[in-house]
């Protein structure tokens, strides 16, 4: 019986199958024989052939063209390179695409046959092969693509996410790559960051509680790797690498101990728990030492305290940044013995392996770098090359994988992408629009595949989307294909300037636009940002920028309703023209689907039920997170000196409107008075008071009114996503136990303090006390 037919014996889910045994003695005893085949291996290995399994280079280097940093086309693996990279150096895993551009599975499956047959080298290893499938398999052309991870965190709903994971590891598999670097846990608490769409928001419970169930859905419930359905998970970037002082990416970062272990570890540590293989090390300084040289961080606690147990790679060049950009190695070979001795285990070199590698057979010979650390390293990947099945089958075939870019899988895709759609405002109620209006399209983001998908889209910076997205719908499509072209006119008033940076525009027929308007019954104007990620994302202002601002502002002067859609992935400010905006929806960056979802939302086939994973600042002063310190809201008090502190978001975290209205009551605590080891209970019914059937997401906060540190005004404790239709009630229970009551104190340690609670949810409190 062949791998795939036994598959067949075990769960389906998806319509695709995965192993599941359930037999932990069965499981134990495999880890054992993995073990065995590991230590025999490592015996057998010389010094450069372990060096060169912690070596991981670009695909751009083994491929025919110019120079190692780009290939010719069509893509052809250079014989000569891939000689020097697996022949005299070992290396042992390669990562990326070529050219910056996705690939079809046949082409994957033919570049890592021939990848997989030189590469093994004297001791039949197989090399592992990486790649950034951050929502779908990004450089996989008909891949399914999912919103970016911002816009999941929308959704709140984790069944939903956990399937679309599963299906990106389906497609990365039929990619013919065992190995995805994802999912992004770092914590988005500054919109500043060109990251921040990246995350799964500002809140370390909803990011943890999503993290779990993406590493499942990508490992499978039991983590069984070999699985030809299943990927190995990468965590990154561990750790606190989003809240750099500047907003920018890659600049320093100071956080205490305290809050990097109260709001940035919790997520890690719940995905560690959950099974993750691998992680990927922040690419930025804290309090002045970069992470990749940091022992502290990468052996202390990831190690020793969380009990990692798996690969540790670092993001691309790191290792070289700690004395080209960082300056804290004198050159190269100290850089590496920085980084390997502080716990790395696998260099993602990207392009100029030779340094490296030579660097560390030196320092080991020199005894500057232990072997047992060399050993410790080496083992840790070639159990991972075990775990995922790769010394009996190196690679899969994508004509095993039926579903890939299946209707079924698009399908998930499309209902991610409604859920995630998060309404923010409805004045008189304008929306749902009539089906008979006649409508203006218009902005720079109405007609763009490029923009509703962002970067990590088919390139790196997204530029390459329209190549590859054209058969899926932008809105303007969308809007056309639901009421009818006849009744939809367009005219750019704004366009990107596609080939410069994302934040380079022009005024395009704009005052033949405000003429239309006058002319339309509502004005869908569709803003936001072009593509970017990463150091080319870094922005000045976070206002809006002042074209599209001025833009809205003159269409608003034509007294038409106006829709505003913002297909942005951080929350660009607008509060200089809101106000005029009868509804506006936030459509972050909803994938290959968002146009088609967002038609039906706005035409009301869809009742948006997604809830914002931020704070939405009104100023770009006054960024506060919602679960900010108590002086950053006061009220005006007594006397002659006024103190009060204006905490005044746009939107607050959690906030989405519905079609319909849901109303909350009866909520009922199991006990007023409790201990820190007890379970409470907590109960509140939900109606849905309106006249249509509508999806709520029922969060629950918790606030410590008194701590010996200064307590978060409230943090989400539990949350669940639930379906009403009208007239209909359901009562939920929580269960809360005595992680929901803790904070990390002065000592960093984790403690319940007796004390006053509240409970909220829904705008309903009832207090409780901790003896």
């Amino acid at each position: 019986m062949t791998y795939f037919a036994k598959q067949k014996l075990s769960a389906i889910a998806l319509g695709f199958v995965f192993f599941l045994s359930g037999d932990v003695a069965f499981a134990q005893q495999n880890k054992n024989k993995i073990d065995q085949n590991v230590q025999s291996l490592l015996s057998k290995m010389t010094l450069e052939e372990k060096v060169g399994q912690m070596a991981q280079v670009t695909l751009d280097v083994i491929t025919k063209g110019k120079d190692r940093f780009s290939s010719y086309e069509p893509v052809v693996l250079d014989d000569k390179m891939m000689a020097d990279v697996f022949g005299k150096y070992k290396v042992g895993s390669i990562l990326n695409t070529a050219n910056n551009r996705a690939r079809t599975p046949q082409e994957w499956y033919g570049i890592i046959s021939g990848i997989q047959k030189v590469g093994k080298g004297r001791l039949k290893i197989p090399v592992i092969y990486g790649v950034d499938a951050i929502h779908g398999v990004t450089y996989t052309a008909g891949a399914t693509f999912f919103p970016q991870q911002i816009g999941q965190a929308a959704t709140r709903n984790l069944e939903l996410l956990k399937k679309g994971a599963q299906i990106t590891a389906y497609e990365t598999r039929a990619s013919s790559i065992p190995w995805n670097f994802s999912p992004v846990l770092d914590l988005g608490p500054d919109p500043r960051f060109p990251r921040i769409w990246e995350t799964y928001g500002e809140d370390p419970f909803l990011t943890a509680e999503i993290g779990k169930v993406v590493v499942k859905g990508y490992e499978g419930d039991d983590n069984n790797v070999s699985s030809p359905f299943h990927v190995a998970s990468c965590l990154k970037h561990f750790l606190g690498y989003q809240v750099s002082v500047s907003g920018k990416d890659r600049t320093p970062v100071y956080l205490s101990e305290q809050a990097l272990r109260e709001y940035h570890l919790p997520a890690f540590k719940a995905a560690i728990d959950a099974g993750a293989h691998s992680i990927m090390i922040n690419s930025g300084l804290i309090n002045g030492v970069p992470v990749h040289a940091d022992y502290s961080i990468l052996t202390k606690l990831l190690r020793d305290e969380l009990g990692f147990k798996g690969v540790v790679v670092t993001d691309w060049g790191d290792i070289e940044n700690l004395y080209q950009r960082d300056r804290v190695a004198k050159d190269n070979k100290e850089a590496v013995m920085m980084a390997i001795n502080a716990g790395i285990d696998m260099s993602m070199i990207a392009y100029k392996y030779e340094p490296f590698c030579d660097d560390l057979v030196a320092l080991v010979k020199e005894g500057k770098v232990k072997m047992s650390r060399i050993d410790e390293a080496v083992s840790r990947i070639l159990t991972l090359k075990y775990q995922l099945g790769l010394f009996d089958k190196p690679l899969t075939n994508y004509k095993d994988y039926p579903k890939f870019g299946s209707k079924e899988f698009e399908q998930a895709a499309y209902q991610t992408a409604a859920e995630s759609i998060t309404l923010l405002k409805n004045h008189n109620s304008v929306l749902p629009l009539s089906k008979g209006a006649k409508v203006l399209v218009t902005g720079p983001n109405a007609n763009s595949m490029r923009t509703l998908n962002g970067g990590w889209s088919y390139s790196w910076q997204g530029e390459k989307v329209e190549d590859f997205a054209a058969k899926y719908n932008t809105i303007l499509e969308a809007v056309q294909n639901k009421i009818g072209k006849m009744q939809v006119n367009f005219v750019p008033g704004v366009s990107y300037k596609m080939d410069g940076k994302y934040f380079e525009e022009y005024a395009d027929r704009m005052e033949e636009a405000l003429q239309a308007a006058k002319n339309a019954d509502a004005v869908i104007l569709c803003l936001g940002e072009n593509t970017y990620t990463e150091t080319p994302g870094n922005l000045s202002d976070l206002y809006l920028s002042e074209l599209q601002t001025s833009y809205a502002q003159q269409l608003a002067q034509t007294g038409k309703p106006i829709i505003l859609v913002l297909n942005e992935g951080r929350p660009r400010v607008i509060s200089k023209f809101e106000p005029a905006m009868q509804g506006i929806l936030m459509a972050y960056l909803p994938g290959n689907f968002g146009g088609d979802a967002l038609a039906d939302v706005i035409f009301g086939d869809v009742n948006p039920s997604g809830k914002l994973p931020f704070n939405y600042p009104k100023f770009p002063n006054s960024l506060a997170n919602y679960y900010h310190k108590p002086s950053e809201s006061r009220s005006v008090v007594e006397g002659v000196y006024n103190y009060d502190a204006d905490y005044n978001p746009q939107w607050e975290f959690g906030f989405g409107l519905s079609y319909t209205t849901f109303a909350y009551s009866n909520l009922k605590l199991s006990s007023n008075s409790l201990s820190a080891d007890d379970e409470l209970s907590v109960s509140v019914e939900i109606k849905n008071a309106g006249n249509r059937t509508g999806k709520e997401a029922v969060e629950l906060y918790v606030s410590d009114l008194y701590a010996s540190i200064t307590p978060d005004v409230k943090r989400l404790r539990a949350f669940e996503k639930i379906e009403l239709k009208p007239g209909e009630s359901r009562t939920l229970t929580f269960k809360l136990d005595k992680s929901a009551f803790a904070f990390v104190n002065r000592e960093n340690q984790t403690v319940v303090e007796p004390g006053e609670f509240e409970v909220s949810i829904g705008g309903l409190k009832e207090k409780f006390n901790i003896k």
